[in-house]
């Protein structure tokens, strides 16, 4: 059973979803703003925790009261910390993309409300030694999104970082599109187009206080996927340098960067195995 409630923090009110019942496990969605796609990997991990799910501000589903403010990312990272007070935290939080950029940075802020922080390959490009020229790219895929909309811009983005959706192998019949991904193709134009106007600039470059971080290293996991490392993906690149400037090792999780999709029961046995070893007593 999924309650579905609607919450009001402030400039924004939130399209929520929980499932489940046990510790508070939270998932921060990425650039597509829309938590249908943890839809499958949150079905699973309900049977041992209470799952909350979440639309971020001013995506479909979420609106914001006016302008989006000047700090997205602060913004987001509040809304996260409402939600866990809200639902009596600290909790273990898994955020995917640009959702583990704000998981990351609520590491640094609120260490209180978080018991284990897992971050999927988070794109923070600053981090890399070729960001300069990942951020011309970047730059220009934005023109690209200025001139001729979202869809080209998304194609140009997909070649830059290599991501985008994964056949199956020759042989192998699709797998079936689970209940809700329709709806949420239809509001993928909407939050394509928000992302790249207020997160797609200013969250690859943030730049992350890695002596905070440090501290906190005992609570932090950094999930890579298998085929992103192996396929050397931008999105696993940061992660790697993460761990290496956090004496960490990476958790491999199945797949590429949408390996929650790909493989939702890979994806969950991995990160609660994962999880379990650094909170023993969820």
């Amino acid at each position: 059973m999924t309650t579905v409630e609607e919450v009001a923090v402030p400039g924004a009110r939130l399209h929520t979803e929980v499932r489940g019942s046990g510790p508070l496990l939270v998932c921060v969605v990425g650039g597509n703003g829309d938590p249908t796609v943890f839809g499958p990997l949150a079905d699973l991990l309900a049977s041992h925790w209470t799952v909350l799910t979440y639309v971020r501000r001013g995506f479909v589903r979420s609106p914001v009261d006016g302008d989006v403010g000047p700090d997205k990312l602060g913004d987001d990272v509040e809304d996260l910390a409402l939600l866990i007070e809200r639902h009596g935290g600290p909790a273990v939080v898994l955020g995917s993309s640009s959702g583990a950029i704000v998981t990351l940075e609520l590491l640094v802020r609120r260490p209180d409300l978080v018991r284990v922080a897992v971050a999927h390959e988070p794109p923070l490009v600053g981090l890399l030694p070729d960001r300069d020229a990942l951020v011309a790219r970047f730059d220009a895929a934005y023109a690209t999104f200025r001139r001729e909309g979202a869809r080209a811009a998304m194609a140009e983005f997909g070649e830059i970082t290599g991501v985008g959706a994964r056949r199956p192998p020759a042989g192998e019949e699709p797998a079936a599109v689970p209940p809700g991904f329709v709806a949420m193709r239809e509001r993928w134009p909407a939050n394509n187009a928000f992302w790249f106007e207020h997160e797609y600039g200013p969250y690859p470059v943030h730049e992350i206080d890695l002596a905070v971080l440090r501290e906190h290293a005992a609570r932090l996991v950094l999930a890579v996927g298998r085929e992103s490392r192996e396929e050397g993906q931008l999105a696993s690149r940061p992660n790697l340098v993460l761990a290496d400037e956090l004496g960490l090792t990476p958790l491999e999780v199945p797949g590429g960067h949408l390996g929650y999709v790909e493989d939702p029961a890979g994806f969950a046995a991995a990160v609660e195995g994962a999880v379990r070893l650094l909170a023993w007593d969820t």
